[in-house]
């Protein structure tokens, strides 16, 4: 998979390179607390897929300019900080194998720094006067709260359908990358249509992303460090969880219903309700809405001329469905 990553990268090494430089600045701040933390995200940070997607779509229109690596920096200022303030919501001490910071600075030290980032990325916007970026970054950060929000409330009281399940993962996960798409093609072209073009590739993309990340809730293979049916100790339901559950007749729905509800810990109970997806075609279901998924991105792409930054998308798009973590 590493492979795959320089693959995808190929057509935006030079950028990737001056990007890292350029984000680091970006996060500076004259409190050397503040300092000391935003150069541990630097040397802890992930694989950066976002910023790639950025440099691609702006390379797939036209080029890598100011503009473009003040947008790539916006998105991984959000997209730090909504790490930073999930691992405080959900009590998490590890990041990437890294401490994070609420492990390492308390939670208090942590959500302001999250505040900072977020801050930081509004005013990138503003002081270069790219109010276009600034929609698209404000759009962003309400509707990934929303998001989470949403998931909250419905998490309490199970009710979630496959169309308000759409909808979570739509803000949650799909409206970062769909940002992405829609900046790279903005700091090059004003072209409403283009960059909604776009950003409906990066929707359709964000949308596999997160089914294939639910799926390793039932994969013992998975390498993503994630155990097992952790996503239904947390009372989460996901797409196998929630078509199985509206194919099973009534006795079944309200056994593994109350497995959800009442015995989520049961170690056994989990298990039997993950073999029960796995039979029940939950899987299967979920990997063809994914691939549909996968398939609209695509046809989106296709409508371009080929490039390298085409082929790069393309190369993204089948590593977005086929990670092992």
């Amino acid at each position: 998979m590493a492979n795959t990553v320089e693959e995808i990268k190929r057509p935006i090494n030079e950028e990737m390179k001056l990007f890292e430089q350029k984000f680091y600045e970006s996060m500076q701040s004259k409190v050397p607390l503040l300092d000391k933390v935003t150069r541990f995200i630097v040397t802890t940070k992930g694989k950066q897929m976002r910023p790639m997607f950025v440099f691609l779509c702006a390379k797939l229109i036209g080029e890598v300019n100011e503009k473009t690596y003040r947008g790539a920096s916006m998105i991984e200022l959000i997209h730090t900080a909504t790490l930073v303030h999930d691992d405080v919501v959900d009590e998490s001490f590890k990041r990437r194998n890294f401490f994070s910071i609420n492990a390492l600075w308390k939670n208090k030290i942590a959500v302001l720094v999250g505040d900072y980032l977020l801050s930081k990325s509004v005013l990138l916007s503003t002081d270069h006067k790219d109010y276009d970026l600034l929609g698209v970054i404000s759009r962003t950060i309400r509707e990934m709260s929303e998001g989470e929000l949403l998931q909250l409330e419905k998490a309490r009281k199970l009710d979630i359908t496959e169309e308000v399940y759409y909808e979570i993962i739509r803000q949650k996960t799909a409206t970062l990358i769909a940002a992405c798409c829609e900046i790279g093609v903005l700091s090059n072209n004003t072209d409403a249509d283009l960059s909604k073009k776009m950003m409906d590739f990066g929707t359709y993309t964000g949308m596999a992303f997160q089914i294939k990340d639910d799926l390793f809730d039932y994969l013992t293979s998975n390498v993503i460090g994630k155990p097992v049916g952790i996503d239904i100790k947390e009372q989460k339901m996901t797409l196998p969880l929630i078509f199985t559950l509206r194919m099973a007749d009534e006795k079944d729905r309200k056994y593994y219903f109350n497995t959800i509800k009442r015995y989520n810990n049961d170690q056994k109970r989990v298990k039997e309700l993950i073999s029960f997806v796995k039979t029940s075609g939950g899987l299967d279901y979920a990997i063809s809405v994914m691939k549909d998924f996968q398939q609209k991105a695509k046809d989106i792409l296709n409508e371009f001329p080929d490039s390298e930054a085409r082929k790069s998308l393309h190369i993204m798009l089948d590593y977005v469905i086929e990670r092992k973590f």
